[in-house]
């Protein structure tokens, strides 16, 4: 990490390096639940009781429909999601995620809430201190 004046760059460089040293945690757990990463990533992003449109998954992806549609080929022959037509529109296909799905994202998401060792050795202080930071960041 570079040095620098700005103490905005220097806490969106230590966030950057936070995340990426967990990222070998989510591609083992992707690994574990039978998924490729970014199939994981896809299913975290499908609520249950809400129907997605693929287009709008693209989205949140970052990436093409058409990269969309192999990652929802896999996850729907698992039976973690199903395809239907979008009530407006049948030409648009809504993404609905199975009780399975439901269940295997319940998992990943009560093991994906554990915070990582660095945070989870902050004292509470540092920790609500850190959370409300952020908050103020996301304007949450």
């Amino acid at each position: 990490m570079a040095p620098t004046d700005d103490p905005a760059v220097e806490a969106w460089q230590l966030l950057w390096r936070l995340m990426q040293a967990n990222k070998p945690r989510f591609m083992a757990l992707a690994q574990e639940m039978g998924l490729a990463p970014m199939q994981l990533h896809a299913l975290r992003l499908i609520e249950p009781g809400d129907g997605v449109p693929m287009s709008s998954l693209a989205g949140k992806l970052f990436c093409d429909n058409s990269n969309v549609t192999g990652i929802v080929d896999r996850l729907e022959a698992q039976g973690l999601v199903q395809r239907r037509p979008a009530e407006h529109d049948r030409r648009v296909k809504t993404l609905v995620i199975t009780d399975t799905g439901t269940k295997l994202r319940g998992e990943v998401e009560r093991r994906m809430s554990v915070p990582p060792p660095p945070l989870a050795g902050l004292s509470e202080e540092d920790a609500v201190a850190l959370r409300d930071i952020l908050s103020r960041a996301l304007d949450v």
